[in-house]
């Protein structure tokens, strides 16, 4: 998704937002009516009876987004989505609140949720043009966690539930909900791909697919909706500054293909406005989106690395707000360490994925690499919290890890390595240089490779399981610029956040694995978590996980098959 398909998500967002606040005023009229039901409702509304979306010349193709939103009434709409492991199928189960009364549990059909990006079918979209021909029939899987914002004056003033579903293919646990009194787009953004339609005037029709009507009891009424294509094209933005020259984005995730994908100026931003959230993202290295303001399409957030510049800005995440730093301690600790019995983070590794053959470009003529992109996570139940301190003048800094007790008092402290600055163009940023490593194994297990990648600045980039105990759905540092600090800070604060994981894409000469000398063969890509095992968790018996490739080809043309991990068939 290109940098115009964001902004004009984003206008299209804004001007829903303005129509669900009218629906509001619809909604609200009715206390008495309201009062009387006693259990959850949904319902699909319109924001608007008319909507235009822009087809660009450049990049022909129309995202649907026609402002169609599901509503929940006297209680959310909530799903608990778990796999026991990769051996296990995603289950996923609706959680009935209803006021005081305890909660409730329903386990969905078998095999109707599939993976972690939302309810796939959730609705049909039929397109008819002006002579009343069917020119297009699309079903689109639906994230609760879309878009959302409320449609009653009473309703919470902000929803509990995290603002995108995960699309990490090694996801273990997510939450998806409709906050109560709220409504979230049906809009289902990146894995809905753009469908040709001409510039002219159009009909369409929307309607929630029979089987969750029948199990979540949402009435059979399909929204209308009167849809203007129109062409417009990037030379509109003419005068506005040409992009800066840097490295592309990598999509973490969803493809093999991307990632940095080499030198060169971009293309014109369309036409958008500075708040619009179209401006460059800042996670370069890291995965696999940064982070977008509530209440917008979650699809942005998606796009955003696709769309990103290299260098990270100060203080700032995608373009359209600034991001609150974690502020480290004002000074470095003093008296005895310690490591109280408190609960402690517990790092894991996910395997490898994202993995590709690339080449060392111009930079490193000659050479085969292999690719990759890594996470570790954080199962809980404690924060890893760690800050860094400089002496005056000196080019490390000390890093201590901290720990606190139950009501968030700061109990405890232990030395843990030193953070580095990194000067390369797209860091430009405090690293922790004991996190983790990357080794690649040859089929005995033993090392073949390492990778030279081992220092980071922490982000929580995915939510890799937010049904663990002290799960924070809203973490506040989810991109580089957060708490990476700058080359005159003189301490900084990096936090993993219970749940959260980051993922660092692995495909610079340096940090992806030389394999021109390797012969063809099996191999595997091993994550490890703390690998001196200076950080305190609850358990270091969990820090490792394997991806098995299968290395072919030959010099200049090596191949890699990423044979599926347990029942999930990712590379």
């Amino acid at each position: 998704m290109t940098r115009s398909h964001h902004a004009r998500l984003w206008r299209s967002a804004i001007a829903a937002g303005a129509a669900i606040a009218v629906t509001a005023g619809v909604v609200a009229a009715a206390p008495d009516a309201r009062r009387a039901q006693t259990k959850p409702t949904f319902s699909l509304i319109a924001a608007s009876t008319s909507v235009t979306l822009d087809s660009w010349k450049e990049e022909p193709g129309v995202y649907l987004d026609l402002g169609t939103y599901l509503t929940a009434e006297n209680g959310p709409l909530e799903l608990k989505v778990t796999r026991k492991s990769y051996k296990d199928p995603v289950v996923a189960t609706q959680i009935i609140r209803q006021g005081n009364k305890a909660p409730r549990t329903r386990t969905l059909p078998a095999g109707l949720v599939k993976d972690f990006s939302g309810l796939p079918g959730f609705v049909r979209v039929t397109i008819t043009d002006s002579a009343g021909k069917t020119v297009l029939t699309k079903d689109e899987s639906f994230c609760p966690n879309n878009a959302s914002g409320r449609v009653r004056p009473d309703a919470p003033a902000k929803s509990q539930y995290p603002e995108s579903c995960p699309v990490n293919p090694f996801t273990l646990g997510s939450v998806w909900g409709v906050e109560k009194g709220w409504a979230s787009n049906t809009y289902s953004g990146h894995y809905s791909a753009p469908v040709a339609l001409k510039a002219g005037k159009y009909t369409a029709k929307v309607s929630v697919a029979k089987r969750y009507r029948d199990l979540f009891g949402i009435a059979d009424k399909p929204q209308t909706i009167k849809l203007t294509v129109r062409e417009r094209s990037w030379e509109e933005g003419a005068g506005r500054a040409a992009a800066a020259t840097g490295h592309k984005g990598h999509a973490a995730g969803h493809s093999a293909s991307g990632g940095h994908s080499g030198h060169g100026a971009m293309r014109t931003d369309a036409p958008a406005a500075p708040t619009s959230g179209a401006g460059p993202a800042y996670n370069v290295g890291h995965g696999p989106y940064p982070s977008a303001p509530p209440a917008v399409p979650w699809a942005m957030k998606q796009a955003g690395l696709r769309a990103a510049q290299a260098e990270d800005g100060s203080g700032q995440t995608d373009g359209s707000r600034q991001a609150p730093a974690l502020e480290p301690n004002a000074k470095r600790p003093k008296g005895k360490a310690s490591v109280p019995n408190v609960p402690k983070p517990d790092l894991r590794s996910l395997p490898a994925y994202g993995i590709q053959i690339s080449d060392g470009g111009d930079d490193v003529p000659g050479k085969d690499y292999l690719a990759f992109s890594a996470n570790v996570w954080n199962a809980g139940p404690a924060q890893l919290v760690v800050d860094g301190f400089r002496s005056p003048g000196k080019k490390l800094m000390d890093a201590y890890q901290y720990f606190y007790d139950a009501q968030g008092k700061q109990v405890g402290y232990t030395p843990t390595g030193t953070m580095e600055w990194d000067p390369r163009p797209g860091h430009e940023h405090w690293h922790f240089t004991d996190f983790a490593s990357y080794r690649l194994l040859k089929a005995d297990q033993k090392e073949a490779v390492r990778s030279g990648k081992e220092a980071f600045c922490l982000a929580n980039t995915d939510a890799v399981d937010y049904t663990v105990k002290n799960a924070n759905w809203h973490p506040q540092n989810t991109d580089l610029s957060t708490a990476c600090g700058q080359e005159n800070s003189i301490s900084v604060r990096e936090v993993l956040d219970v749940g959260s994981g980051d993922t660092y894409t692995q495909d610079l000469p340096g940090q992806s694995f030389d394999i021109t000398g390797l012969p063809n063969g099996t191999y595997y890509i091993q994550v490890l978590a703390n690998p001196e095992k200076r950080l305190k968790e609850t358990n270091l018996n969990n820090n490792s996980a394997l991806r098995k490739v299968v290395l072919g080809g030959t010099p200049g043309a090596r191949t890699v098959k990423v044979p599926a991990h347990h029942l999930v068939d990712a590379n």
